[in-house]
């Protein structure tokens, strides 16, 4: 596979899977649908929860990031250790939510989003990614996360309603997904430093 295939794949399966949930019935759809009281006796939803969407505005938003995000990816292609800390930080971020009992559920992509860009960040920053300038536009975008991440306060207001797309926005996957994605990121460029040694 070619450098920056792995990532992309991820963002056609989220993009198309999506879609295909937003036209499955309502009755269908909570099959798929992660919920802190029966998450164990349903363990796919840790997975298929982030293509389930509450109303258009919300499927909307998160589809117009996503190609953005796949945007980015195609023009920068990060390596298959990028692509594999964002499909480890998908169930991971989901689960992460138990933490907060003020969750219920969680659904929709935002919490892969942000997972997906601090990766893509964090890989300028440690020069995985051969681009102009790219430490600075790495660092510029790390800062632009964690200003979000601060002001949101998720550790305190974990849910908060959105007047605006008439639903409610589960903050603590935001955080849980920007976490997960730096120290899978770091982790596994670790692992890649670590010296091999001689026979």
């Amino acid at each position: 596979m070619k450098r920056g295939g792995g990532w992309l794949l991820l963002c056609v399966v989220h993009g198309a899977a999506s879609m295909l949930m937003w036209w499955m019935g309502e009755q269908q759809v909570r099959l798929f649908t992660w919920q802190a009281d029966t998450w164990m006796l349903r363990p796919w939803t840790l997975w298929t929860s982030a293509w389930v969407h509450v109303n258009t505005p919300h499927l909307i938003t998160n589809q117009i990031a996503l190609g953005f995000l796949t945007g980015l990816a195609w023009l920068l292609r990060p390596d298959l250790r990028a692509a594999l800390a964002w499909l480890l930080t998908w169930p991971l971020l989901q689960l992460s939510l138990v933490l907060w009992p003020q969750v219920g559920y969680s659904v929709g992509l935002s919490g892969l989003l942000h997972a997906g860009a601090m990766i893509m960040a964090l890989q300028l920053v440690l020069g995985r990614i051969h681009a102009h300038k790219a430490q600075r536009w790495g660092l510029m975008l790390v800062a632009g996360l964690l200003t979000k991440l601060v002001l949101e306060r998720a550790w305190f207001y974990p849910v908060v309603w959105d007047p605006g797309s008439d639903r409610s926005v589960v903050q603590a996957a935001h955080l849980c997904g920007a976490a997960w994605g730096a120290l899978l990121t770091l982790v596994l460029d670790l692992s890649r430093r670590r010296p091999v040694p001689p026979r």
